[in-house]
């Protein structure tokens, strides 16, 4: 593998392989060892959007693996002075970065710069657009996986929120459908669930509500409500959103007794999540984060490998 740019296409085994490898490398991500495959290389991380989780996670995988660390910083950068992101691109491989992790706003931007880059050169998306986030898509596999064990066909998996502009949505989709979910449940207002043409999205259900999402589900995922969707006319009120599509714990109690809650961050909590909800037994949320750093190990070392 030379690019993680998305997981669509990725086989199962390819999949499985990464989920191992991140698996087996969950004991040394949050503390330092003595393993350093990845010494005498060096990761740029070229960040476009603002990020908390990818960012600090992907600085710490390339640490823990032994790599130098560049932290690209836009708004300080020469592309605020015309210089193009390709061109960028060669200098920092000038300068010896071999691995890139790209966030953009536009969903082109990273397989742009990995048709670009030099032999030798990988790079991995770090989320661009409304497309895709691969490693937010493993890292929540994982998760997953942890608490359910490996068969995937035997699930019932409740994606509810912003789903139509969502890129963890499509990551997670086409990485829970490579590893065999037949029970996807899609639950979001209206204005706010995808085109019925998506192919990512084809033979979901859709829900007339949340409680219909819920009932009887193992895995609830939800999705950060982008505050914008109000100035668009999307979401009438934070308020009628919450009450409607909010996950309380009266409502949780539709699902599973052993049901598990995920959520990419950030929350906005009291919006799409209850307090009660997000720090409570039933909520993955911080294994997300922790599973975050061994995931991104496990991608750059396949990529230096590879």
């Amino acid at each position: 593998m030379r690019h993680l740019l998305t997981l669509d296409g990725l086989s199962r085994d390819a999949l499985g392989s990464l989920l191992d490898a991140a698996h087996a490398l969950r004991p040394d991500a949050l503390k330092r060892t003595a393993h350093r495959p990845l010494r005498g290389l060096t990761v740029a991380n070229l960040f476009f959007e603002p990020s908390t989780r990818t960012r600090a996670s992907f600085q710490l995988a390339a640490q823990r693996l032994g790599a130098d660390v560049l932290t690209f910083e836009a708004d300080s950068s020469s592309t605020r002075k015309g210089e193009t992101l390709t061109d960028t691109l060669r200098n920092l491989e000038a300068m010896g970065a071999s691995l890139f992790v790209v966030r953009h706003t536009h969903s082109s931007v990273p397989a742009m710069l990995a048709t670009a880059a030099a032999d030798g050169s990988s790079v991995v998306s770090a989320g661009d657009g409304r497309t895709s986030h691969p490693t937010q898509g493993l890292l929540d596999m994982l998760t997953i996986r942890q608490h359910k064990g490996e068969d995937f066909s035997r699930l019932s998996v409740a994606i509810v929120g912003d789903i139509r502009h969502s890129r963890v949505a499509r990551s997670d989709i086409q990485a829970l459908r490579t590893l065999g979910l037949r029970d996807l449940r899609l639950a979001a207002p209206p204005a706010l669930l995808p085109d019925t043409g998506e192919v990512c999205f084809a033979g979901a259900q859709v829900a007339d509500s949340l409680d219909a999402a819920l009932e009887g589900c193992d895995v609830v995922m939800m999705l950060r409500l982008q505050r914008e969707r109000m100035d668009e006319g999307l979401v009438s009120s934070l308020e009628e959103y919450y009450r409607d599509w909010g996950l309380s714990p009266e409502r949780l109690a539709l699902a599973k007794p052993d049901v598990i809650v995920l959520h990419p961050g950030p929350m906005n909590r009291g919006v799409e999540i209850a307090d009660a909800v997000a720090d409570g037994p039933q909520s993955v949320i911080l294994e997300q984060v922790s599973n975050g750093v061994a995931v991104r190990m496990a991608v750059l070392a396949a990529l230096a490998k590879g």
